[in-house]
């Protein structure tokens, strides 16, 4: 299975609704994409998914017309969120379950 990719590209053609609309399909059809988003304001068209950066250049170029890459990366963004999340999670149970079983001892040293 291959590694999300992330690439962010500079449409230089892209100055209308139109365009961002042609280019967003273009990058719609490649196989692989999960998601796409286009910034109009600084001509930038990010790509998110299990595909080919070169296969996304091409297929744009051939589309809408002159195209930089800005960056090309693993998209694990979302993943490190995902994880610091859990690992929150776990501190909150874990503490709670310390708690308890403080409780648990304070009671049983009460009785005597």
């Amino acid at each position: 299975m291959a590694q999300q990719m992330k690439v962010v590209m500079k449409v230089l053609t892209m100055s209308d609704e139109k365009t961002k609309q042609k280019a967003i399909e273009a990058a719609a059809d490649i196989l692989g994409v999960d998601s796409i988003a286009a910034d109009l304001k600084e001509q930038k068209l990010t790509v998110i998914g299990e595909m080919d950066a070169v296969a996304v250049v091409k297929k744009l170029k051939k589309a809408v017309g002159k195209v930089d890459i800005l960056s090309v990366g693993p998209a694990k963004e979302e993943k490190k969120e995902e994880k610091k999340e859990e690992k929150k999670e776990e501190k909150k149970e874990e503490k709670k379950e310390e708690k308890k079983e403080e409780k648990k001892e304070e009671k049983k040293e009460e009785p005597k």
